[in-house]
């Protein structure tokens, strides 16, 4: 597939880390009744981003890496959705969302552009 031998060498996973970090950073000042509503669904999602991509590239199969970049997507959107949901209720400060939202967005484009070469 590549010269790259280990997921943890791509960079589409470690700025999914980064993200995932950022998220866990930011859940902390979320109040004590959110913790297992808001603050999981946000963990959960941001998880997901570099879960997926380690999984998808493990398969050494294309076709299956394929998709689970998609579900990486997916996962980028749902997350995203979230950040601005969370903000605009007054549990996250607007700055920290959108330094996240950012993230999300070169994310989003570094894996669409693999996933196009990927395609051909």
């Amino acid at each position: 597939m590549s010269d790259i031998n280990d997921f943890k060498e791509l960079r589409i996973w470690q700025k999914g880390i980064v993200i995932t970090e950022n998220c866990y950073f930011l859940t902390r000042t979320f109040p004590k009744d959110e913790l297992y509503e808001m603050v999981q669904q946000i963990r959960r999602s941001a998880v997901s981003i570099p879960a997926n991509i380690a999984e998808g590239y493990g398969r050494h199969y294309t076709k299956e890496y394929l998709r689970f970049l998609n579900i990486s997507v997916d996962s980028i959107n749902e997350l995203e959705t979230h950040l601005i949901l969370f903000e605009r209720v007054g549990l996250c400060p607007r700055k920290e969302v959108e330094i996240i939202i950012y993230l999300l967005l070169e994310e989003s484009r570094i894996i669409t552009s693999l996933i196009k070469k990927l395609e051909k």
